[in-house]
């Protein structure tokens, strides 16, 4: 059951799903997912365990300066991505999925409805952990001459 009266503090501060490497930036990090659950799930709708943020909201505003808006704020955490390494082919998702957001919540009234289910920006930030955490283990050291994945190849 969600405790409405727990902290604002608390909500933008939980533990990372994945582990990172020390190499990232986790201030970075934390900076994107406080952003991704304000604008897709900071606030609980009532009798419900669905969470909306302010991207429904701003879909809401005429003249589609609202999708705008949400978009420039969305690209925050494509830009900061893109500064911790994330790899290209990521980057690309995240970009559509940011478009995929901008034209169907563009669209009047199923637009807001689009924009509270599709949570682009919560798809971004979990697109950037796995691309950061996958990076970390390809690029992980063998400890102690540990040669599983090795291959011998015979010379003559």
């Amino acid at each position: 059951m969600h405790d409405p009266t727990r902290d604002l503090d608390d909500a933008f501060t939980d533990d990372l799903a994945v582990e990172l490497p020390p190499t990232v930036d986790e201030a970075a990090v934390r900076r994107m997912a406080s952003v991704s659950r304000l604008l897709d799930e900071s606030v609980r709708i009532p009798g419900t365990e669905f969470d909306v943020g302010l991207d429904p909201l701003l879909s809401a505003l005429p003249g589609n300066v609202g999708d705008a808006v949400g978009a420039g704020l969305s690209l925050y955490i494509v830009l900061e991505s893109a500064r911790l390494g994330v790899s290209f082919t990521t980057l690309v998702r995240m970009l559509a999925n940011i478009a995929i957001d901008v034209a169907v919540g563009s669209v009047p009234v199923v637009g807001v409805l689009f924009d509270a289910l599709w949570k682009a920006n919560v798809r971004n930030v979990e697109l950037a952990l796995e691309d950061l955490a996958d990076a970390a283990a390809q690029s992980a050291v063998p400890e102690d001459g540990d040669d599983a994945d090795a291959v011998t190849i015979e010379v003559e």
